[in-house]
């Protein structure tokens, strides 16, 4: 059976980071910065085909903040205007220092993402110290708040299957690879596979992810729906279409990515299919 074959007819969810912690207006004039724009963004892209929104937030001056007070308008708006979406939250480290960085779960959005290791990003470390890690598992516990792993190298992957196995994250696994990050892991088709691999020999039953940083979004695109996987596009990671053509939404990035789940036979995953793959609470 034939790869494209072995994974026809398997719903494929559609994740949009819809601005991020860098990108700017100078970047990019549709990178979404304030709270309606956020949700205008979203809407367009939930359009398109995506059932998650992972969502940062921005002061006016378009640096990132992790104000709980922001991110609860922006809940307030996606429910209204994206009933059903799956609403997933930065606890990334560039909006916020230490426990700021979670102070936004108390507002139980589905899902928050979790960095459960350090690593180099292109002009820092970015820390993510193993106290602040169980603090935010314990937190995103605490509020029923299920975590999105976001590995950055093997090691985090197989950190995170320990811990689901200890039952210090809440809910059900789910594992995001990030590719392309300059210092970090690039986006290496045979690192790519054994990352799969070890999903499906060490957590068979936890569904994973993947995101393509710049130009390698399309490319991580197709290598996901291609294996079974799920996949994430939008803004936050790449604001161009090709190198001479910006993006002029999130929603065509999701678009594109739509395009390769109907090659691929596989059909996009509604947010009700995609809570229920994720173990979430269904929409009410």
């Amino acid at each position: 059976m034939s790869e494209a074959q072995s994974v026809a007819g398997k719903p494929c969810i559609l994740c949009c980071a819809i601005t991020g912690s860098v990108p700017r207006k100078a970047d990019n004039p549709a990178v979404p910065i304030s709270v309606s724009e956020q949700v205008e963004s979203s809407h367009a892209a939930v359009e398109a085909g995506a059932s998650i929104i992972h969502a940062h937030v921005r002061k006016e001056d378009e640096t990132p903040t992790s104000d709980p007070e922001r991110f609860a308008r922006l809940k307030e708006g996606l429910e209204k205007h994206c009933p059903g979406v799956i609403i997933q939250f930065s606890t990334g480290g560039r909006s916020g220092a230490g426990q700021e960085r979670g102070a936004m779960l108390s507002l139980r959005p589905d899902m928050a993402s979790l960095s459960v290791g350090s690593n180099n990003f292109p002009s820092r470390v970015y820390e993510n110290p193993p106290d602040l890690v169980a603090w935010l598992a314990a937190e995103m516990r605490t509020h029923k708040v299920v975590a999105e792993v976001e590995a950055f190298d093997l090691s985090h992957i197989l950190h995170a299957i320990r811990m689901h196995e200890a039952g210090t994250l809440y809910g059900k696994l789910y594992v995001q690879f990030v590719m392309g990050v300059k210092n970090a892991m690039p986006a290496d088709r045979e690192v790519f596979d054994f990352y799969v691999h070890t999903m499906r020999t060490r957590a068979p039953e936890a569904p994973w992810c993947a995101a393509g940083i710049g130009q390698n979004q399309i490319v991580v695109n197709e290598w996901a729906i291609a294996a079974g996987g799920h996949t994430r596009a939008g803004l936050e990671d790449n604001v161009r279409l090709d190198r001479e053509t910006l993006a002029p939404s999130n929603a065509a990035l999701i678009a594109r990515a739509a395009e390769l789940c109907e090659k691929y036979e596989r059909p996009i995953a509604t947010p009700a299919q995609a809570r229920e793959l994720l173990g979430l609470r269904p929409i009410q």
